[in-house]
């Protein structure tokens, strides 16, 4: 699958993104700096109901939100951004193992250094920013281990 929008459209690209992607938990984002991983997690957030502010994990390592699904049972989100950790045991101790395990939607920037760690299902995401300043999100890989 794949999305091309502009910041304005965001907010319906998240919604589609939902629609499409409903049933799963574990998402990869890959893209340069300032591609805008982050704020598309904001609005990722936002169309589940997210009400807490959201900012970059880059320095928390990991962030927490929470919303109540359609069935009105509370739920979280996380946010990790793996982008200071060397390598899986960093990642381990960080705590980001337990984190993806979870019963819960979680998108990982960075995420080569716990590339082994992901789940089965993991859905792999690109991130690029168009000479027009568009942005292009698509679906690169699943995994399928």
């Amino acid at each position: 699958m794949q999305w091309t929008f502009t910041l304005d459209q965001l907010p319906a690209t998240a919604q589609q993104f939902w629609e499409y992607f409903a049933d799963k938990q574990v998402f990869t984002l890959d893209g340069p700096m300032g591609a805008g991983k982050t704020t598309l997690v904001k609005a990722l957030c936002t169309a589940k109901g997210v009400e807490d502010a959201t900012a970059s994990p880059t320095f928390s390592i990991i962030n927490e939100y929470g919303y109540t699904d359609a069935g009105g049972q509370p739920r979280r989100i996380f946010h990790l951004d793996l982008y200071r950790l060397r390598d899986e045991d960093d990642a381990i101790s960080a705590g980001v193992e337990d984190t993806l395990y979870q019963d819960a939607i979680c998108f990982v920037e960075w995420p080569e250094v716990v590339s082994p760690l992901l789940p089965p299902g993991t859905i792999h995401l690109q991130l690029e920013v168009q000479p027009d300043q568009k942005r292009v999100l698509r679906e690169i890989a699943s995994s399928l281990k």
